[in-house]
């Protein structure tokens, strides 16, 4: 008897699991199954059942949960911040030299530095943006 209340524990944790996608509730539902594996050989030592369950629970989250994360989720791909401006494409609105100017990039208009020594950018001339200091855009010549 005490196995069937352990495999439903474990159906239901694993099927909860669908809903967060965490591995949190699928090594708990496998610390369950295991605790019906030692229901049905010991059904009266509840204690070990216990023991089983929670041995199995934390070894997988501590020991199994992380590689699985990594290989399913991966590091994210998103671009933010200074990252994401950084290699972006610009259109000059004013002209920029390395003492000033403005660009604007992805429809936001920033202060801008040409690169030292290159000639000015006039208004149109496509560049790359390829540093941010602080909150002005240092870019170059090129698409």
């Amino acid at each position: 008897m005490p196995e069937w209340v352990w495999l439903s524990g474990a159906l239901l944790l694993s099927l909860a699991e669908l809903m967060g996608g965490e591995f949190v509730l699928l090594m708990l539902g496998a610390g369950a199954l295991l605790g019906a594996g030692t229901a049905w050989i010991a059904p009266h030592l509840l204690w070990l059942q216990l023991i089983i369950f929670a041995l199995t629970s934390v070894g997988l989250v501590i020991g199994a949960r992380p590689p699985l994360l990594r290989r399913f989720h991966g590091p994210s791909q998103i671009r933010t911040g200074i990252d994401a401006v950084i290699g972006s494409k610009a259109t000059v609105i004013s002209t920029v030299d390395a003492s000033g100017g403005q660009v604007k990039i992805g429809g936001e208009v920033w202060s801008a530095l040409g690169v030292e020594g290159h000639r000015p950018l006039t208004p149109g001339t496509p560049v790359t943006v390829v540093e941010v200091r602080g909150a002005t855009a240092v870019v170059i010549w090129g698409p």
